[in-house]
């Protein structure tokens, strides 16, 4: 389930033109008042149930700040949440709180596992994290914004099947039970600096 293609032909979620535009412009201005607190990085954190437009908020933001862009999805070992906190963590925040580059390992969907080469994250000015599990309070000491996207149920179910394919269906709604789980434990959405409707242009 690599899910940082394009929604859906036609959808324009969280922040793709028009008045999205303005809105990252906006909280591009706001990253980059604030004060580092990841070392010398500012971190951004991009999350929200699957489908709802994190990515592409994620991808505009990290384009404006001239951030490198973390999708969570490389981190997920399959169809679980369980360890991908725990692999950004240890990879690449706590080497840039500590002034270093971090790396990770990306999750080769269609091998299922990890690839053995790493993929570097330089110590910079910002980055931009973005994914189901990008935002636990974990995060909260290290984080300048904590970003969350939401859009319908219905919609966000839509966009996936129309990305992966029907037969994933099943594996699709197991996730967003256990997506919802970790949102309610981690009080996700109510920490949240900014709300965003990821609605868009609906598919």
């Amino acid at each position: 389930m690599d899910r940082r293609g394009p929604l859906t032909p036609g959808a324009q979620p969280a922040g793709a033109t028009g008045e999205g535009a303005a809105r990252v412009a906006a909280l591009a201005a706001r990253v980059r008042d604030a004060a580092p607190r990841l070392g010398r990085t500012r971190l951004v954190c991009v999350d929200g149930p699957a489908g709802s437009g994190k990515t592409t908020l994620g991808r505009a933001l990290a384009t404006a700040l001239g951030a490198p862009l973390v999708h969570m999805d490389d981190l997920y070992a399959g169809w679980t949440l369980t360890g991908a906190w725990a692999r950004l963590a240890a990879g690449v925040l706590r080497p840039l709180a500590g002034g270093a580059d971090g790396a990770y390992h990306r999750y080769d969907w269609a091998a299922g596992r990890f690839a053995p080469v790493p993929v570097g994250v330089p110590s910079g000015a910002a980055l931009v994290v973005e994914g189901c599990g990008s935002c636990p309070r974990a995060a909260d000491p290290w984080a300048v914004l904590r970003v969350w996207v939401e859009a319908p149920a219905a919609l966000r179910l839509a966009r996936g099947l129309a990305r992966d394919g029907v037969a994933l269906a099943p594996q699709w709604r197991r996730w967003q039970g256990l997506e919802a789980a970790v949102f309610a434990a981690e009080g996700t959405r109510e920490r949240a600096d900014v709300r965003v409707d990821g609605t868009g242009g609906r598919p």
